[in-house]
């Protein structure tokens, strides 16, 4: 894609996206009824997202993943979906947005906008070849691993999961490792696990482009099981090429660094509802002590 006048670039998701800002749950849903309708003005397309590279050379994963299905599923499939979103949101409301806040408000709680598939399939997509590296797989360290024993049993018990929620999304989709930290009423759709405790691992499969963003999950590695991601090198055996990303291409390292700054997100956003919390408090507080003070004045005067 040749470089835009004042373009932007896809958010990266190896440190993970900016999104879940407040803003972008309060912006005004009457764009949705106008679909978006165009500026005034002469009409100009401008890349307003660029599409960027896999972080290694498009060879770098053979023999597991060939530089052929690199060609056309970063070349073109990828390609594809930033292409369209910038001929999409050119001129209209969500024109200079974030992808992440576009990807929120067109999700319209599960009644999908235009715009809503190529820019999540364009994130989806940046987040997934990040996902993984040359002489990837393995096993995970740290606290990474600690969390994913305590919320699965072990990493074994982690890894059926996982390829199962893969093996079984019907038809074209994702499967996710995903970090619960939101309230439980997400405001933008049905929490898929309403009763499970926050802060924890959770394993989701996802249909088409629709991924964690749209319930406030902190995405922490993903598998596209879209046929486009494995056919020229597994042709329709899709279990073989799950098995290979987890044993061959997985970039714990990835995983791990998203886990933190999902952590740390988790953290800042309870800190701001505590002070939000307090002041409330004192405002009524100070509303009672205010009332107080009326009351006495009126007796005073009766006497």
């Amino acid at each position: 894609m040749m470089a835009a006048t004042a373009s932007t670039t896809l958010t990266s998701a190896f440190l993970p996206f900016q999104g879940f800002r407040e803003s972008c749950r309060t912006l005004n849903w009457r764009t949705h009824k106008k679909q978006f309708a165009r500026k005034a003005g002469p009409v100009k397309v401008t890349a307003k997202f660029e599409l960027m590279p896999p972080p290694y050379p498009m060879n770098a994963l053979e023999p597991h993943m060939s530089h052929t299905t690199f060609e056309y599923h970063w070349g073109k499939h990828h390609r594809a979906y930033v292409d369209n979103l910038n001929k999409q949101i050119d001129g209209t409301e969500l024109d200079g947005m974030t992808l992440e806040d576009i990807i929120l408000i067109t999700y319209n709680r599960g009644d999908l906008l235009p715009p809503f598939n190529n820019a999540a399939q364009a994130w989806n997509h940046q987040f997934f070849w990040e996902s993984m590296k040359p002489s990837g797989g393995g096993k995970p360290s740290g606290e990474l691993l600690q969390l994913i024993n305590r919320d699965f049993g072990s990493f074994e018990a982690f890894v059926k999961e996982f390829k199962a929620a893969a093996a079984t999304q019907f038809g074209s989709g994702w499967a996710w490792l995903a970090y619960k930290a939101n309230r439980l009423n997400v405001g933008n759709t049905s929490n898929p696990h309403p009763t499970d405790e926050d802060k924890k691992l959770v394993v989701v499969k996802t249909p088409n482009a629709v991924n964690p963003l749209v319930w406030d999950y902190s995405p922490l590695l993903t598998i596209d099981v879209w046929e486009h991601a494995y056919y020229l090198d597994f042709r329709n055996r899709r279990p073989d090429y799950i098995s290979i990303f987890m044993e061959k291409l997985v970039s714990w390292e990835a995983v791990s660094s998203r886990l933190e700054v999902a952590k740390a997100k988790a953290a800042e956003r309870e800190e701001e509802e505590e002070r939000k919390k307090r002041e409330k408090e004192e405002e009524y507080k100070a509303g009672g002590e205010v009332r107080e003070m009326y009351v006495e004045s009126t007796d005073s005067d009766a006497e």
